[in-house]
């Protein structure tokens, strides 16, 4: 975080603007990493437990978001400082909900900062859990498990395979800047939108989002988006050429086939419904159904003036997420896939009841504790999605308003429906409502149990 401050200040001096929103804020930083490097010297190396991985994670992402609020404020971008940790918290859990109305107008160092964020919660999971902590002598597995469900080892070496998903995380990032500026977009833009989209985040230089831009443009993103979204694992494959493991991969086909039938879907009702042409109907539906599915948040048109049907099916995506292993939010289509197998065997097992039946999964067999977390998982989810709701319908929101905030921040969608759409901003929200929707956006990245764990009495004890 100290050097991703220090190296903002390039960005600011580039421009001519304000240095000290930076400069105190990493200075900060520094000092408390020098004096934990110093503290945790002088005690040999443990084990690390489970427990001490839950708190760690917690406490970390905690902290970041909230000294990387400081800037907005000491810069005066967002006064507030509620505020201010709302659009952190958005940033490195990669939401992009945003307070700001006026973006345009901000500093582009502020901006620049905005999207930096995303890239690093984004890329967190390769640097923080893959590479630092092995080299921290730590047990990653403990922690890599409490962020991101990827935990098929592919390589003997996790270190090794950490820095080459680092790699295509970086790739990926430099290919989309290119791809951007040949349609014309400025390197300024390009960057803040790669950053964007590669992080699967949302957040735009623009106020109108992507919006105002070329098709090309919006196709690239929109692919970018999906890439994002898939599995880097199957990344890893694909450029070491393993495409049986490609194929084999039941999540990968089951996450293509949604994005599909649904992009059909409102595609066919665009078309039927609206004076749009075929291309435009198609390139609407595939954006906003990539970026939806995704978790990023971008929008190329507002989808609450769509058909109803339409604009169901893109409420429906608010809760499935991305593939499991990328840097998306949500159930994660795994999940998905699993517990409509689990049903469709359960309605076999009443037909034939002699019958064994085994969950599966990139032909693995599953064993009943695994099946049982997926299930818990969903359940816990929709728990808070329904206590979050409630929480903001009683502090003053509308039922849909309420909804589909929790929705989008606990998915780590950026925008929903009613009072927060794309077109929107959760600014008029209550300091109250911002705070749990902060909270909700924390939940969803680290997969709910980290931070739940921690409020349970029984984690406290020895």
């Amino acid at each position: 975080m100290g050097i991703a401050l220090a190296g903002n200040l390039v960005v600011a001096l580039f421009f001519g603007e304000a240095v000290l929103p930076f400069v105190l804020p990493a200075l900060l930083n520094f000092t408390l990493f020098a004096g934990l490097t110093r503290t945790s010297q002088k005690k040999p190396p443990s084990q690390f437990k489970k427990k001490e991985a839950i708190l760690t994670v917690s406490i970390a992402w905690f902290f970041m978001t909230l000294v990387s609020a400081l800037p907005y404020v000491i810069g005066g971008a967002i006064p507030s400082f509620v505020d201010a940790w709302f659009e952190s918290v958005s940033g490195y859990t990669t939401t992009g909900s945003t307070i700001l109305a006026e973006i345009e107008s901000l500093p582009k160092s502020i901006l620049f900062w905005r999207d930096l964020t995303h890239w690093i919660g984004g890329i967190g999971i390769i640097v923080l859990v893959i590479v630092i902590m092995p080299g921290a002598q730590m047990n990653n597995y403990a922690v890599f498990s409490l962020e991101s469900s990827i935990r098929e080892k592919i390589h003997p070496r996790i270190r090794s395979v950490g820095y080459r998903l680092l790699i295509i995380y970086l790739g990926l990032t430099l290919l989309q800047i290119g791809l951007l500026l040949l349609g014309g977009m400025s390197l300024f833009e390009s960057v803040c939108h790669s950053f964007a989209t590669v992080a699967t985040g949302g957040f735009s230089p623009k106020n109108t989002s992507v919006i105002g831009y070329s098709p090309y443009i919006q196709y690239v993103i929109a692919v970018f988006m999906l890439l994002g979204a898939t599995n880097f694992i199957v990344h890893y494959y694909l450029i070491h050429s393993r495409f049986e493991k490609v194929r084999n991969n039941d999540e990968l086909w089951f996450f293509l086939k949604v994005v599909m039938v649904s992009t059909l879907f409102i595609t066919l009702f665009l078309v039927l419904k609206t004076d749009r042409d075929l291309e435009k109907s198609f390139r609407d539906a595939f954006f906003q159904v990539s970026s939806i599915i995704s978790t990023t948040g971008f929008a190329s048109d507002d989808y609450l003036l769509w058909p109803p049907a339409a604009s169901v099916v893109i409420f429906i995506l608010l809760f499935t997420g991305g593939s499991t292993g990328s840097t998306t939010g949500g159930i994660k289509m795994a999940r998905h896939l699993l517990a409509s197998r689990s049903i469709r065997y359960y309605f076999r097992s009443q037909l034939h009841p002699n019958a064994v039946y085994s969950l599966k999964l990139n032909n693995k067999t599953l064993s009943p504790a695994e099946s049982n977390s997926v299930t818990a998982f969903i359940y816990s989810y929709l728990v808070i999605f329904v206590i979050g709701s409630i929480a903001l319908v009683l502090i003053g929101s509308d039922l849909l308003t309420a909804t589909s905030s929790v929705a989008t921040t606990l998915g780590a969608i950026g925008p929903g429906f009613g009072m927060v759409g794309p077109v929107a901003n959760f600014a008029h929200l209550p300091d109250a409502s911002k705070v749990i929707l902060s909270l909700c956006m924390l939940l969803g990245r680290l997969e709910l149990y980290s931070i739940l764990l921690i409020v349970t009495p029984g984690f406290w004890k020895k």
